[in-house]
């Protein structure tokens, strides 16, 4: 990878965005791209040495493990070990959309897939966003950790995207502002109930309202 190349994309075509993504998410690049709160950062899912870059240019604590997005629970089968019951009542309700959820992970992954809580694995189906077409346009999934250096505030614009990174990344999808707001809620479950392990965009009620909750 030689430079960074930023493809400006409008909602009538994204085709040539969601192309040359693939090629780079293939080829071991990292992809910076708009989601429907923040930018986030791509990299394909079993691709150790750009997790590996990806922990340096972010300065990410090496225990803190990198969130997936999926495009369709068929895209789950080679990250997943198992779906309960109630993680797939959870998944009918809030995907696409805001909702994390930490599942046991595939024995065979990456340390920094599962890295500070081994087994384990956060993914999501992201709500409306060119997010969500990559990952749809993809046959496997990819990371989406925020695109901001580690402690800093995520980046809703390509500004603060460059003022992070630079051109230190492979390709940024420029879509302007995005909406920003609350990060996913992360939850998981636990005992056959759903522990809330981070508030967000999804609330309390509206998860207990689908299935019980701890505490």
């Amino acid at each position: 990878m030689h430079g960074m190349k930023i493809i400006k994309i409008d909602n009538s075509d994204i085709r040539e965005a969601l192309r040359e993504a693939s090629l780079v998410l293939d080829a071991g690049g990292i992809v910076c791209f708009p989601t429907e709160t923040f930018y986030g950062l791509g990299v394909k899912y079993n691709d150790r040495s750009a997790h590996e870059r990806l922990f340096a240019l972010k300065r990410r604590a090496r225990d803190k493990a990198l969130p997936l997005i999926a495009g369709g629970t068929d895209a789950l089968k080679c990250i997943v070990g198992h779906i309960s019951d109630i993680e797939a009542l959870l998944i009918r309700r809030f995907w696409p959309g805001p909702l994390t959820l930490l599942m046991p992970a595939h024995p065979d992954l990456p340390y920094f897939i599962t890295a500070g809580r081994p087994g384990r694995i956060a993914v999501r189906i992201p709500g409306t966003s060119f997010g969500l077409e990559l990952a749809k346009s993809l046959s496997f999934p990819i990371t989406a950790t925020s695109a901001n250096r580690s402690g800093m505030p995520a980046a809703d614009n390509p500004d603060d995207v460059m003022r992070y990174f630079d051109h230190t990344l492979d390709l940024m999808i420029d879509g302007g502002k995005t909406p920003g707001g609350l990060s996913s809620t992360i939850v998981e479950v636990r005992d056959g109930k759903v522990v809330i392990v981070r508030p967000g965009a999804i609330s309390r009620e509206e998860i207990k309202g689908v299935a019980g909750l701890s505490g």
